[in-house]
């Protein structure tokens, strides 16, 4: 949304840019700048080869982002529609990038500072916010994905220290991480808590999923915990209860809901352009009418899209945000930036599933961020159980 780029291709139909803080758009251009220079370029080589840019990554540590809204401890404190714009032009980047900097920046500095101690935030949040320590967030289980309550890996108590068995999958970032936020059952009382695991400890062990046709370059692992000790510091002092472990879900569910509108506008803009450039019997594909139709509904629904998450940032700035408001987000950006992505394949034609175009790329990844965070289904009961006050998300048991 840089002025030139949303004069050309028209990506802030609705001038939002007019309702920026000059702070904020001062740290969205930065971020575009830094895609359009030195991601872009590459990325459709690092997500052929399955292969994650560590280089790329760590210069995340000059354009001072990592902790997002978090004031204090070394973060930048940026407004909440500045965290968005920012997850925007990350995705708009590349996805996988996108991925692995949310499970950091979101999930791991996001849980410590919502849940953790004041001692903790300390020790773990500065050096995180540099990107001197890395961060991730381990609950997705192989057995328990949108049933992530019903946690098989746990804990017990044994002296000054927990000792914790299971195991977790999906997990972005856990083989390398220096800093995993592990959410395990205690079996004291079997409450659902958090644990900050470091790097190193004895009876842990991670596998990089291989296989992948999407978010090819980011580095997901299957981790083992086989009576792996942790300090009884080390847990998260206000993590008792999955309750508190959705207020980091809905938090972060928000910055998901704009990463789709990255990809849908990388997807815009490929199409645009490409119906400038290509020509069909001797025309220019813009002269089309279809192609006209297509490119207005699809900037119909990417403003769409962009309007319900700037009012939203306004709620979460405000401490109006509701769990099912994140997640109504959530679910109808993936679903509209889905079908905004795909829409642009189809006017690339052939040409559409080529690396070089990287409409397929982002076209892959979007079927992630359609079921990270929550599957369609499961924010629609959330957002469900806000409208009615019902429980839906357990079917009910037969006999």
């Amino acid at each position: 949304m840089i002025a030139d780029v949303a004069t050309s291709l028209g990506t802030d139909f609705y001038l939002l840019d007019e309702k920026l803080t000059d702070e904020e758009r001062a740290i969205r251009d930065k971020v575009r700048d830094f895609c359009d220079r030195e991601v872009i370029p590459v990325m459709g080589e690092y997500w052929d080869r399955a292969e994650f840019p560590f280089d790329l990554f760590m210069k995340f540590a000059d354009l001072n982002i990592a902790g997002g809204g978090i004031k204090g401890y070394g973060c930048p404190g940026m407004s909440r529609l500045a965290e968005g714009l920012l997850a925007v032009e990350l995705a708009r980047g590349d996805g996988s990038l996108n991925t692995a900097f949310g499970v950091h920046s979101g999930l791991a500095m996001g849980s410590i500072a919502i849940l953790g101690s004041e001692e903790q935030k300390e020790k773990w949040l500065p050096p995180m916010a540099r990107m001197e320590k890395l961060g991730a967030f381990a609950l997705t289980e192989p057995d328990h994905g949108s049933d992530a309550v019903m946690l098989e890996s746990y804990v017990m108590r044994d002296g000054d220290e927990y000792i914790l068995n299971g195991k977790k999958k999906w997990i972005g970032g856990g083989s390398y991480s220096d800093v995993i936020i592990v959410w395990a059952r205690d079996a004291s009382d079997m409450q659902v808590k958090g644990f900050i695991l470091e790097k190193g400890a004895e009876g842990f062990s991670a596998k990089v999923q291989e296989g992948k046709m999407a978010k090819r370059a980011v580095y997901q692992a299957e981790l083992t915990f086989e009576n792996v000790r942790i300090p009884v510091e080390n847990k998260l002092e206000k993590a008792n209860s999955f309750a508190d472990t959705s207020k980091v879900l809905t938090a972060t569910r928000y910055g998901v809901a704009w990463e789709g509108i990255g990809h849908a506008m990388a997807c815009y803009e490929a199409a645009v352009q490409y119906a400038k450039d290509r020509k069909v019997f001797n025309k220019p594909l813009e002269t089309f009418q279809l192609i006209q139709n297509k490119l207005a509904n699809m900037l119909a629904e990417l403003t769409h899209c962009q309007l319900m998450c700037f009012r939203l940032a306004e709620l979460f700035e405000e401490g109006k945000m509701t769990g099912g408001q994140a997640s109504i987000a959530k679910m109808s950006v993936a679903k509209k930036c889905k079908q905004i992505c795909s829409d642009a394949r189809d006017i690339l034609g052939g040409n559409g599933v080529l690396l070089e175009y990287l409409v397929a790329k982002h076209l892959a990844d979007m079927e992630i961020v359609y079921t990270y965070e929550g599957t369609d289904i499961v924010q629609s009961l959330i957002v469900g159980r806000e409208i009615t006050g019902v429980q839906a998300m357990a079917p009910s048991r037969k006999g």
